[in-house]
């Protein structure tokens, strides 16, 4: 496209919200509250994440008819509803799901009581997460709507991550701004990725690039926010924080030119004008946020307290019991409950045995007082004697009562009041089968999940740390930290005793579950093959025992449950062939 010179300015709006899944009347009423504030701020265009309207992912809701016709009946009345409020000169783009037959992933463009433009994607079957199938593919119809002079592309999610898709269509066809939609989950350091991809497309597309991110927690996701804008050549002109709810503004300079109507081949393009011309500025300028990006551990923290806040107050919770040993894991545990739904909300259970030091009850008594929980003990030697003496139980047997006796009363007080139960198990311990089943795996949530021991300890100390810096007393105590793991089953007992340092442990899962590599390969790294082994043999076996593990919040690229799953009977067996 030819520039003529003249430059028009549009007022973005970037809605970084939090949605909830299936509250479709509530998701429709937050746009509403927004686009009024959107409004306020003299915004032209305000976008909406993917699928705001249904909530994100719905997973197998998208396959009942019902569904599907109550989110293109929430997008009608949404519609309708800005129009009557005053709003309709506000161009707003939201997601939601739409159906022709079967589920679309699609994003509409309303303005002036009216659904204008809709776009959406060939397929959006029943995924947890991303499916390949949903990818720009021949025959879908690329949108592009010119609203005051300006002319505005609509695609979604993963459309940005595919090579010669919509945005090499844009380059042909000629715009001045891709609006990109997404519900990008969370993982370590991804943000780190998305700039680059944009600036890569934002040369292909010839235009600038709005991304907008959703934040929250949706059962085992997390979701980040880190909403941006990139010109054409590259440059940042606003990046929003991770994990904050809010709206974010730019005044984006588009040059005014000459377009261009040639369409990419096997691709049907759809060109809708608002029929709003371009108009001065007049609103105050707005400064562009452009966040810091986070230390790693900050990042990991936000996240696995965003992803426990929702998770319990989406699902009615309003406090959470567990039980604190005085143990590292528990600590952690008990910190981010604390940080994410009030240390007074968090109730700890001390659950001492014949074999419990002294240390894990007063460690335990500690990290309740400096995070504001509440504390109580249950000792529970009584009702392991009555087991053990009734089936004459010894060894593995009488160890794996203990546990399982402490996850019953963890219930049972959940029963009783009503609180959500919290299992502390980690990455590490959940990957070999260093769990007892029916009891240290007990549960309704799993905050530290998918959480190496490395890292467990990793988070405590920059945790204490970070309180330090602000002039806070650091919440986990330091004997918590610096002592040796131990499930405390059997006088002496360290975790030691049967994986190795934990250290090792995470350096060979790293690669073993993470990066899917075999045991000849991990061995040739220079790990010792008799260790591998061996630890492959474990992570292979504990398969029946994960799938029983409560959820919890994915961090890594590859979390058991959600990205990960072996076969529970399988003959296969990794070695060094």
């Amino acid at each position: 496209m030819e520039d003529n010179g003249a430059v028009t300015t549009l007022r973005l709006a970037l809605a970084q919200v939090n949605c909830r899944v299936g509250d479709l009347g509530g998701n429709a009423a937050m746009v509403l509250e927004t686009a009024h504030a959107a409004a306020t701020a003299g915004a032209d265009l305000l976008a909406f994440p993917e699928l705001t309207i249904t909530g994100y992912p719905p997973e197998d809701l998208v396959l009942r008819p019902g569904f599907r016709a109550a989110s293109q009946a929430a997008l009608e009345k949404l519609a309708a509803d800005l129009a009557a409020a005053g709003l309709g000169e506000l161009a707003v783009v939201v997601g939601y799901v739409d159906d022709d037959g079967l589920p679309r992933n699609a994003a509409a463009f309303v303005h002036r009581g009216a659904v204008l433009a809709r776009y959406f994607k060939q397929h959006l079957p029943n995924y947890g997460v991303f499916d390949e199938r949903r990818y720009f593919i021949p025959g879908d119809t690329f949108v592009a709507v010119r609203h005051k002079g300006v002319d505005i592309a609509l695609t979604i999610c993963e459309d940005v991550w595919q090579d010669g898709g919509p945005f090499a269509v844009a380059g042909a066809v000629g715009v001045d701004l891709v609006v990109n939609i997404n519900g990008s989950p969370y993982e370590r350091n991804k943000d780190d990725l998305r700039l680059p991809l944009l600036q890569g497309r934002a040369a292909e597309a010839g235009a600038a690039i709005a991304y907008v991110n959703t934040v929250g927690g949706q059962d085992e996701l997390v979701f980040d926010g880190d909403s941006m804008v990139v010109a054409r050549d590259g440059a940042v002109l606003l990046r929003a924080p991770q994990f904050v709810e809010d709206v974010y503004y730019l005044d984006l300079e588009v040059p005014e030119r000459l377009p261009v109507h040639l369409a990419a081949p096997a691709t049907v393009v759809e060109r809708v004008t608002t029929e709003v011309a371009a108009v001065a500025l007049t609103a105050p300028a707005l400064p562009a946020v452009h966040a810091d990006r986070m230390p790693d551990e900050a990042e990991v923290w936000g996240a696995l307290v965003v992803g426990l806040r929702d998770y319990v107050t989406k699902n009615g919770f309003r406090s959470v019991v567990l039980g604190m040993s005085g143990g590292i894991d528990s600590a952690v545990v008990a910190a981010l409950a604390a940080d994410a739904i009030g240390g007074a909300n968090v109730h700890g259970i001390s659950l001492p045995s014949a074999y419990s030091s002294d240390h894990s009850r007063s460690d335990a008594e500690l990290l309740a007082e400096r995070i504001g929980a509440h504390y109580r003990e249950v000792p529970i030697a009584p009702m392991v004697d009555a087991f053990v003496d009734s089936l004459g139980l010894t060894g593995l047997a009488e160890e794996n009562v203990q546990a399982r006796v402490r996850g019953t009363t963890l219930m049972a007080l959940s029963n009783a009041e009503g609180h959500l139960v919290l299992a502390t198990g980690n990455k590490s311990e959940l990957a070999v089968g260093y769990s007892t089943i029916y009891g240290d795996a007990v549960g309704g949530f799993a905050p530290i999940k998918d959480v190496p021991k490395t890292l467990v300890w990793q988070l405590a100390r920059w945790r204490n740390a970070d309180a330090a810096s602000r002039g806070e007393l650091p919440p986990i105590p330091e004997n918590s930290i610096s002592k040796p793991p131990s499930a405390e089953l059997r006088p002496g007992q360290l975790d030691t005793d049967s994986l190795p340092d934990y250290e090792l442990l995470d350096a060979v899962l790293e690669r073993y579950v993470d990066r899917d590599q075999g045991v000849a390969e991990i061995v040739a790294a220079g790990f010792d093959a008799d260790t591998v082994a061996r630890l492959a043999r474990l992570v292979d076996g504990a398969e029946w025992k994960r799938r029983q593990y409560p959820p919890g919040p994915k961090i890594s690229f590859k979390a058991f449950g959600k990205d990960r799953r072996l076969p529970i009977t399988s003959a296969w067996r990794e070695g060094l062939r």
